[in-house]
């Protein structure tokens, strides 16, 4: 079974090990601040991710979705989830962002302590998340299956659905982060989500049918 598109070509063992040294988010993290020069872009961070691009920009996105802001918030915020997922099932190489996000920036010392606070958070999450059990062979399949369920998620996130937003968010979350770790355990935890994301959109809609038939019967 191959482990991933970069590890073509080896024997078996050798992708075992290739697949399970990948580096970590932290590690990119790390390494960003430690070449930062007087700006780190938003370019800068995408061309950094490398292959994780897709992974991490999804989780980013969902994550923004399951704060608590004003309603309507994720009609605007869920858009950028939908562009992510698109990309993914069209199968491209990299992220397509807008100029002029790509040229957005920080100071280098804006990104070092933005970095500081963030790493022992990624961190902890990295002993809990890590690669195991992941059922594809192929990088580019699991990006064109993934990205096609959060394509289908993310457009629930923009509907005006009340109690019917947060679930597909975290379902998107949580394939993000599966995708970033190849965590097959994850990939089944947000699986599970997207079943309660569909009981609960079942819910409302079986709820709004009901007070619609009272009200116009």
């Amino acid at each position: 079974m191959k482990l991933d598109e970069s590890s073509e070509g080896l024997a078996l063992p050798a992708r075992v090990a290739a697949f399970h040294t990948r580096r970590r988010l932290s590690c990119i993290v790390e390494e960003l601040c430690a070449r930062a020069g007087h700006s780190v872009s938003v370019q800068e961070i995408r061309d950094a991710l490398g292959e994780r691009s897709f992974a991490t920009l999804l989780l980013f996105f969902a994550l923004l979705n399951l704060l608590p802001l004003p309603p309507g918030t994720t009609l605007v915020l869920g858009l950028p989830l939908m562009l992510v997922a698109m990309q993914m099932v069209s199968g491209r190489e990299a992220v397509w962002l807008p100029n002029f996000l790509l040229s957005k920036s920080l100071t280098a010392e804006q990104f070092r302590k933005l970095s500081e606070k963030m790493l022992p958070r990624l961190q902890w999450l990295e002993s809990l998340v890590r690669p195991r059990y992941w059922p594809f062979g192929n990088s580019k399949t699991a990006e064109r299956v993934i990205g096609l369920v959060a394509l289908v998620l993310g457009t629930v996130v923009t509907l005006p659905i009340p109690f019917g937003n947060w679930f597909p968010a975290l379902a998107c979350a949580l394939f993000g982060l599966a995708l970033a770790e190849r965590d097959g355990l994850v990939l089944v935890a947000a699986s599970l989500t997207v079943v309660i994301s569909v009981t609960m959109l079942g819910l409302v809609f079986g709820t709004a049918g009901v007070m619609a038939s009272m009200v116009f019967s």
